[in-house]
């Protein structure tokens, strides 16, 4: 529809000698009896032209009615201040639907990214454990987000922050030397209380690492020698992304590069970064420390990058990681996917990222909310499968891919999670995930019930179908959601919003469920039965290819 009506709209406005703006905005009118499609078009131009709203509306609506074909267009009228609604013959939207079909696998995408490279980063957890439900939610975003980006013509790249440097590394390795020393012998070498030290690793996988090493090596490994704990802590971050890896396609979740923290430090970039940034101005020793000028970018609080004891902070390696994407790699749009304990500070490094002659605003930071998991409105920490506190890994085995990854993306990105137990559960159409996909296998049902019954249904019948004459209300309403799929994936690839897409399909398989129930396929005259047979092809496509989007199946058969 929108397409429709924006070539119009720039030729009214030629013909009256206004300079048409960068975007023409066409929205659903709030009140459906308003009509299909309203834009408040004359209001945004009205005082650069000097005139009242509904004076140029007028003008508009006037220039319009010589040019749009009224069997097409069966109303143009003004609302309110200067609104202007159109709304659409019921035939209008069947002749569009072959598009649909044509389109297929591809239809939804669109060419706007085309040429613009694009960087998503996303999980980046250290490898020293499992990965928790946090971040699975972020696993889910980022990748859907770079879905998302890919659909609207991006050029993508996924990549994945290996967190493998820093004190963080350090205790995982000396965690794996104790437990492999109590392995060895727990009498003599009891690992520590956390009384003792609280700094150790307690997993059980940090003792599977410690028996591994102890089978593998004997006492040979017992002096906690550097060399030693350099193994111990290769062993412990190999056994960890190997762990993480599996899980992320487990998730359908696959990166394209994986960029090793420690290179930023032996490929010379931090070193880099910390010179830039002394010539430009802004980074001075003080008290034995390097500091981070950001009083001189117009924030409050200078911040230390390397302490006193030689040691970074993480501003660092990130201000360096994100210098790497931009002034080396050359990305066009960085995209980060944090949780919202990085919300007070992400904003030092962009602060950094600018001061180093860089455009902070190609960085897209996406902060989402954390994730409790709930059972009859009550928290829960503790999984009944295992015992223990859930890990992404316990819910994957629980509840399967598809579920997980859905409740990961159906809320907005800034909205806390409330992960539903109960209804993840759930072997129904309650359940959201089952909803969408028993809509896409109830569609192919219906297409194998039409072949047992010696019915052709093939893209030769779908093509010639008749298609307008799907006038039944039930039949335009699912219409009007498969002719906005399109428009949906462009406006989620403006906000980074995975929900948008989510919330559309169910909007689409509820509009679905109706047409099923008002509008028999099966059993009416060839050229209708046709046309309705069109008409749950293409919303199979765009339940296929939204939940393709998602990462999650879309089953033939349930």
């Amino acid at each position: 529809m929108k397409s429709y009506l924006r070539p119009f709209l720039l030729e009214a406005l030629s013909a009256l000698n206004i300079a048409a703006p960068d975007e023409i905005t066409l929205e659903l009118p709030r009140n459906p009896e308003h009509g299909d499609l309203s834009t408040n078009l004359a209001m945004t131009l009205a005082k650069a032209e000097k005139k009242n709203p509904r004076e140029l509306a007028n003008a508009l609506v006037e220039s319009l009615k010589s040019r749009i074909d009224a069997a097409v267009v069966t109303d143009i009228s003004i609302a309110g201040a200067g609104f202007i609604n159109f709304k659409f013959a019921d035939t209008f939207y069947g002749s569009r639907l072959k598009s649909v079909s044509e389109a297929g696998e591809a239809y939804g995408k669109n060419a706007k990214g085309t040429g613009i490279r694009v960087n998503v980063e996303y999980v980046s957890a250290n490898p020293t454990g499992l990965l928790h439900v946090g971040h699975g939610r972020n696993a889910a975003i980022g990748d859907t987000v770079a879905n998302i980006l890919h659909w609207n013509g991006y050029d993508v790249t996924r990549e994945y922050y290996f967190n493998n440097a820093g004190n963080q590394m350090n205790n995982l390795g000396k965690s794996v030397h104790k437990r492999y020393l109590e392995c060895l012998d727990a009498a003599k070498f009891p690992f520590p209380t956390v009384e003792e030290d609280d700094s150790l690793y307690r997993g059980e996988y940090i003792t599977e690492m410690g028996k591994s090493l102890a089978d593998k090596h004997g006492s040979a490994l017992q002096e906690a020698s550097e060399e030693n704990l350099t193994q111990c802590r290769k062993a412990g971050e190999e056994w960890c992304f190997a762990a993480i890896t599996k899980t992320m396609v487990r998730m359908n979740i696959r990166h394209d590069v994986y960029f090793n923290e420690d290179s930023l430090y032996s490929e010379g970039k931090v070193a880099d970064t910390i010179q830039k940034l002394k010539e430009h101005g802004v980074a001075y020793e003080k008290d034995g420390a390097t500091w981070l000028a950001l009083s001189k970018m117009g924030m409050q609080d200078d911040r230390v990058m390397i302490k006193s004891s030689g040691e970074p902070t993480y501003r660092l390696p990130d201000i360096a990681y994100h210098h790497d994407k931009l002034a080396r790699r050359k990305f066009d749009m960085v995209v980060d996917i944090l949780g919202a304990d990085h919300i007070a500070t992400y904003p030092d490094v962009l602060a950094a990222v600018k001061a180093l002659g860089e455009n902070p605003e190609k960085v897209r930071v996406l902060i989402y909310q954390f994730v409790t998991l709930m059972h009859n409105g009550e928290q829960v920490k503790m999984s009944k499968r295992t015992g223990k506190a859930y890990t992404l890994d316990d819910l994957l085995e629980e509840f399967g891919e598809d579920v997980t990854r859905f409740f990961f993306v159906m809320r907005s990105n800034n909205t806390h999670l409330e992960f539903d137990i109960g209804l993840a559960s759930e072997q129904s159409d309650k359940n959201p995930v089952f909803y969408l996909q028993y809509a896409h296998a109830r569609i192919s049902s219906v297409l194998r019930q039409a072949e047992e019954r010696g019915v052709t249904v093939n893209a030769s019948t779908i093509a010639g179908a008749e298609t307008t004459l799907l006038v039944h209300p039930s039949e335009i309403d699912l219409l009007k959601l498969i002719l906005r799929f399109p428009e949906t994936v462009a406006r989620a690839g403006e906000i980074l919003e995975p929900q948008v897409i989510a919330e559309f399909l169910r909007e689409v398989a509820a509009a679905f469920h109706k047409f099923y129930h008002d509008c028999r396929i099966l059993g009416e005259a060839e050229s209708l039965t046709n046309a309705r047979f069109a008409l749950a092809f293409a919303a199979k496509t765009v339940l296929r290819n939204g939940l393709q989007i998602l990462g999650i199946s879309a089953p033939e058969k349930m």
